[in-house]
């Protein structure tokens, strides 16, 4: 308790310092500091980011939950007359600190009071000078509110301003808007000066994004001319732009009614010295031309190798490297079609997706003698090979050394419809912190793989899917194959992977992917070492052989059960009835969930699944703080191979399931829900929450979920005050190493705020858990029995700084235990909250 007083009164006493510093100290004797905006809508407070967004002024930035302005007191730290000051104390004969120049160079001298100066500009840079109430940026701020609600209808609306004094040479200032009664829009009428137009004009408006009836607003104005702007020009209107329309309002005697006339004037051509003013006419395209190697040096050249493939004009320097369905397939511009501005834009992008070309470049080039249109399209193809090669030097809780080596062949346009092939391989090797082997060298532990990965630029499939995906959603296809060995690792595995999945894109902001067929098969080579590597467990079924009369021959000269015979003898016995010990109910218990455990992390996988991904995300751009995302992914295994068993009537093995080759297959429905939203606040100051739904059912030929299929819950990613696997399930006070299970519940919350130049900082709440449902445990504490098991849910909440350069995030964040399910009911809250049992997290990136 001591101890706690004095943390909190340690944390109170740089509050009150950091409170006590002089802000002002910067501020000259007639000028004032400004310390808060108020702005007053109808003489009711309103300040709202739209409106804080308009003020020429801020006040400095502050820092969360204490409202101290940090960058203000940094930068009262820096000396104004530095030079001068340097000068004095370093460079003043009669000074006797000048007698350093004793000691060091006259170099050396000079570097140091370079260090001062520097020292004293990174304040400067780093901090944020005061910000002084200057009248006529307070007075653009008023014109700005006015202006804002003048654009949004209110067309008499007024602002003012007023500065209040709160002394010691700080002010705030109030702003205050008189609306009055809005306009709405009346009468839309049309001006349209091409016949063409006119036509087209009919079909859109009932699109129209201005209504009548509706208030005024300028930006639904802006947008229409932009809307109708691109349906125009993607109805064959070549030389249309937005300039082309314009806008006129009446409000004149109309009791606050806004009459609109919809004006686009003819095209206007402009000659050297003269301006000719006609109808916009439709253009078709007549040739569409594709370059296949227009590199520098064939800049003179004339193409050797001609090819008509559907209306499509393909010319190469030589033998085309491509098919010419390769190459039409992302070629959205087609020959008698109108102009479609938006072909380009789906040209340029596919184009770009294959990865197979430099910079492609679309020229149209209109036909003098009549409204048609040739496409040009240049394309610069990449180096067919591309190789990569990466090492890694790591050290874990496993290895005290390792080191990794991969590398990688990618073969462009592999069969000429440019596919993609990338074959790549590691290897890793690593000294081991136990050295169970004495026979085995320093390095003992070794991993080596193999991948083979073609990516198709279509959807490989027996029937024609275009209807379905057509190609402007981009669909594409892969197709991979993996090998994994690892020896000492774990329980030394062997794995064999194979996917087929489709990807495309409705949209914009979607992606979908359909793994349509997923196989992993996965071998346990060292089962016998299951105890070395599950030490808790092992310690744990260790102390209950102690309390019985447990053979002797179960033990080692050291008194603890041998790896593996003894521990699994003693498993055998406790689970015979009729082996003579009379474990308690407890401990019965607690055997019978460890040979579970044992036997579901030691048996071969074989799963062979099929599953949907879906993505939605509204984030503009890398710069965008205002956004949601929303992934969704439900899974489906074994149902295949179920049926095909049944309707064969093949025999299941001594546990009532089917196998091949010996290994069971897992069957089991896995979905997962994903929803990310961020809010900007503003000053660089976001708040972002995340909230996560996962479930897998076993049934059929399983009853419960293969490891690398089920949650954990804890790391630098999830519930920061628990390390990874460390959390869970439910309420148990488990003590293995890796807890997982079928059911999760995540939820967080973050302020992320930035400190001074490229550091920032964040305070955070993570809360949610791991339980079992629907599968074989049965221990109460671990599964998920009702709304009541709710209860359980981990909280965890502290503090953490991230560094951003740029091309990525270091992150540290510091998780302490806020309520703790693994305690008894009433004494939850709290219990480790303390720098001692915190969790330190280092991670890449932000956690969502």
């Amino acid at each position: 308790m001591k101890v706690k007083v004095a943390k909190i009164s340690f944390i109170t006493t740089i509050v009150i310092m950091l409170y006590s510093c002089n802000a002002v100290k910067r501020v000259g004797k007639d000028d004032l500091l400004l310390t808060n905006n108020s702005v007053y809508v109808n003489d009711k407070k309103n300040n709202t980011d739209a409106l804080n967004n308009l003020l020429y002024q801020k006040t400095n930035g502050k820092f969360p939950l204490f409202g101290i302005p940090i960058k203000l007191h940094i930068y009262n730290l820096a000396r104004p007359n530095i030079d001068s000051i340097l000068n004095a104390k370093y460079r003043n004969p009669d000074d006797p600190k000048t007698g350093l120049k004793n000691f060091i160079s006259l170099k050396q001298y000079e570097a140091v009071i370079s260090s001062k100066k520097d020292f004293n500009n990174w304040l400067k840079k780093t901090g944020e000078p005061p910000v002084i109430i200057n009248t006529l940026k307070t007075e653009k701020s008023t014109t700005n509110l006015k202006t804002y609600y003048y654009k949004n209808g209110w067309f008499n609306a007024d602002a003012s301003y007023k500065i209040d004094s709160t002394g010691n040479q700080r002010a705030e200032v109030n702003y205050y808007v008189k609306t009055g009664t809005p306009y709405f829009l009346d009468s839309i009428r049309t001006r349209i000066s091409s016949p063409v137009i006119d036509t087209l004009y009919k079909t859109l408006k009932d699109q129209s994004l201005i209504v009548k009836g509706e208030q005024f607003k300028e930006a639904n104005l802006t947008n229409e001319r932009d809307r109708l702007t691109t349906e125009l020009r993607n109805s064959g209107l070549f030389h249309f732009a937005q300039d082309y329309i314009t806008f006129e309002i009446d409000t004149i005697g109309t009791n606050k009614k806004v009459n609109t006339d919809i004006i686009i004037q003819n095209r206007i051509i402009r000659h050297e010295d003269s301006l000719e003013v006609m109808p916009f006419q439709i253009y078709t395209v007549k040739d569409v031309n594709i370059f296949t190697d227009d590199a520098f040096q064939n800049k003179d050249l004339k193409p050797t190798d001609t090819i008509n493939y559907k209306g499509f004009n393909i010319y190469s320097y030589g033998k085309s490297k491509f098919r010419a369905k390769a190459l039409t397939d992302a070629i959205f511009i087609t020959k008698d079609d109108i102009f479609k501005d938006i072909n380009r834009t789906r040209t340029y992008r596919y184009l770009s997706e294959l990865r197979m070309f430099k910079y492609p470049n679309i020229e149209y080039v209109e036909n003098v003698k009549d409204t048609t249109l040739t496409a040009n399209i240049y394309l610069i193809p990449k180096k067919k090979f591309g190789l990569n090669f990466n090492t890694e030097i790591s050290q874990s809780n496993i290895q005290t050394v390792g080191f990794a080596f991969s590398g990688g062949l990618l073969i462009r346009n592999v069969f000429r419809g440019a596919e993609t092939l990338e074959v790549s391989g590691l290897g890793s090797i690593g000294a081991s912190k136990d050295g169970r082997n004495v026979k085995d060298g320093f390095f003992d532990i070794t991993e080596v793989g193999a991948t083979i990965k073609l990516t198709i630029p279509r959807l490989f499939f027996p029937l024609n899917t275009d209807k379905v995906v057509p190609k402007f959603m981009s669909p594409s296809t892969r197709i991979s194959a993996s090998a994994t060995s690892q020896r000492n690792i774990g329980l030394d595995k062997q794995s064999l992977i194979g996917v087929l999945s489709y990807n495309w894109f409705p949209n914009e902001k979607v992606t979908n992917t359909l793994d349509f067929f997923n196989v992993q098969y996965v071998k346990n080579l060292n089962t016998a070492n299951y105890f070395g590597v599950y030490q808790n467990t092992y310690k744990s079924l260790n102390n209950i052989a102690h309390d019985y009369n447990t053979d002797p021959n179960y033990f080692n000269d050291n008194g603890d059960l041998i790896i593996p015979t003894g521990a699994n003898a003693f498993i055998s016995d406790v689970l015979n009835p009729s082996s003579g010990l009379n474990v308690s109910e407890n401990d019965l218990s607690t055997v019978r969930n460890i040979s579970q455990r044992q036997d579901r992390l030691t048996e071969n996988n074989l799963i062979i699944s099929s599953s949907f991904n879906y993505i939605k995300t509204k984030r503009e751009n890398i710069l965008d703080n205002d956004f949601s995302i929303v992934r969704f992914r439900l899974e489906f295994a074994g149902n295949i191979l179920s049926n095909i068993a049944k309707i064969t009537g093949a025999p299941k093995d001594q546990n009532g399931r089917y196998d091949i080759f010996g290994v069971a297959f897992s069957q089991y429905a896995k979905g997962e829900f994903d929803y990310v939203k961020y809010w900007d606040l503003g000053k660089k100051n976001v708040l972002a929450v995340r909230s996560y739904f996962g479930i897998a059912i076993p049934y059929g030929n399983s009853n419960n979920i293969p490891f690398s299929k089920s949650f954990f819950a804890g790391g630098p990613n999830d519930n920061r005050a628990w390390t990874a696997y460390n959390l869970g399930p439910g309420s148990s006070k488990s003590t293995n190493e890796f807890n997982e299970a079928n059911f999760k519940l995540h939820f967080s919350a973050e302020q992320r705020f930035n400190l001074f130049g490229s550091l920032y900082g964040a305070f955070f709440v993570d809360a949610g858990n791991i339980w079992n449902i629907f599968d074989d445990v049965t221990d109460k504490a671990q599964t998920f029995d009702s709304l009541n098991s709710l209860k359980d849910i981990a909280v965890g909440s502290g503090f953490g700084l991230r560094y951003d350069f740029r091309f990525f995030v270091l992150r540290g964040d510091i998780g302490f235990k806020t309520y703790d399910p693994s305690y008894d009911l009433g004494n939850r809250w709290f219990k480790d909250y303390n720098f001692g049992n915190a969790v330190y997290n280092i991670g890449i990136n932000y956690p969502f």
